[in-house]
């Protein structure tokens, strides 16, 4: 009887402690489901230590701001661990030097000029590099640098690339690849990264704030009647340009870039062709003759200064847009392909470029300062900062 007894204690015992086990988790290696932007279903890591972001500084934007930044150990492209200067003479020998201009998360997150860097110049993704340093997740956002419009089979190669090692892949889909290119979906994006990170709160708070500030421009801008509507161009002031026989770049009505002054400014596009960095010639601009002119990033930074001043451009001193002093950079932005976190400054010098009168109680001098702290975080101090490296002291400087 003993004996029985004993057995059966051995077997409740057993019993125990295998339902003690299954009712406990299983390990660090536990996954969920996501679906990315091109309706792929990943399976991710719920533990996330190691990341790569194949784009441009938005997914490392988005992680400053949850605090996980110190996860990131490679960079997609060189723009966000590098410092930019400019510089140019005006026509009377005068020089304009602007110096450590920066992608706002070079400044914010300083540690990543050690990372490596997976695509350089025109060449494809370093797998060997990706696959050495074992991430856990791998972004890639198509529209950015490294895969912008138009280029379908390099991103098709790169997935399949990267899925071969085994490596969980969530694609993003920036304004370049989308059918129409918007910046609506710039918060599906974002709410997309806080999920693989589990950051689904954090992450709706920023896209909602971005999304709000787009909001404010349409919503005082939309009954602008048509023929009231302002004539507005998006200039690249490309030395490449210069040196291939034109004056600048123009964006036309199939672009982002159009999409800003047209959808979300609700002005017109002075230039009404197609088509994305079109070298336009003097003759041309002249005949477009817009109402305002906004200095875009073009393989360089370009200040109102320097339409109005440089040796190069005194033959567009009689635009419309010279002579009334309605020139106006945007912020510095390389390698800004898909556009990132900043997007509604862009959008908000436009606005204000064209409807000056609308937008009078926005001084958008410190109006960014708020953005930049609602959206990193970081305090005012910080906010002078990220605003300097963008080169947008003019506003301050001018009352903008």
């Amino acid at each position: 009887m003993m004996i029985k007894n004993r057995k059966t204690q051995l077997l409740l015992l057993l019993l125990m402690i295998m339902g003690l086990s299954l009712a406990l988790p299983i390990s660090a290696e536990e996954h969920k489901t996501v679906t990315d932007m091109l309706g792929r279903n990943v399976e991710v890591p719920l533990s996330i230590e190691r990341v790569i972001a194949i784009d441009d500084g938005f997914v490392e934007g988005i992680m400053y701001r949850l605090g996980i930044q110190d996860r990131i150990v490679a960079l997609g492209a060189p723009c966000c661990r590098t410092d930019f200067n400019y510089s140019f003479e005006t026509v009377d020998g005068r020089s304009y030097e602007f110096k450590n201009g920066m992608n706002p998360v070079k400044y914010l997150i300083p540690e990543l000029v050690e990372l490596p860097v997976l695509v350089e110049g025109a060449t494809a993704v370093n797998y060997e590099t990706l696959a050495s340093l074992e991430p856990d997740v791998v972004f890639l956002r198509e529209g950015s640098w490294a895969f912008s419009a138009g280029s379908d089979e390099k991103i098709e190669k790169t997935i399949a690339s990267i899925e071969s090692l085994g490596i969980p892949l969530i694609v993003l889909v920036g304004p370049p690849f989308q059918e129409q290119p918007t910046v609506d979906r710039i918060g599906d994006e974002i709410r997309l990264v806080g999920e693989v990170f589990s950051r689904e709160e954090d992450a709706g708070d920023i896209a909602s704030y971005l999304e709000s500030q787009i909001d404010e421009i349409r919503k005082r801008t939309k009954d602008i009647p048509e023929d009231e509507k302002v004539r507005m161009m998006q200039l690249g002031l490309s030395p490449r340009a210069r040196e291939g026989g034109g004056a600048g770049m123009a964006w036309g009505l199939d672009t982002i870039e159009s999409y800003f002054i047209e959808n979300i400014a609700n002005a017109k596009n002075a230039y009404d062709g197609t088509g994305a960095f079109v070298v336009v010639s003097t003759e041309q601009i002249l005949n477009m003759d817009p109402d305002v002119i906004v200095l875009p990033t073009a393989q360089g930074y370009h200040p109102a200064s320097e339409l109005y001043t440089a040796p190069y451009y005194q033959n567009l001193q009689e635009l419309s847009a010279v002579k009334n002093g309605r020139v106006y950079a945007l912020p510095w932005t390389p390698y800004n392909w898909a556009k990132r976190l900043e997007y509604p400054i862009e959008a908000m010098i436009i606005a204000k470029a064209a409807y000056p009168e609308r937008f009078a109680d926005i001084n958008v001098a410190e109006w960014s300062l708020d953005f930049y702290q609602q959206v990193y975080g970081v305090d005012e101090a910080t906010a002078r900062e990220l605003r300097s490296v963008q080169w947008l002291d003019w506003m301050e400087e001018e009352g903008f």
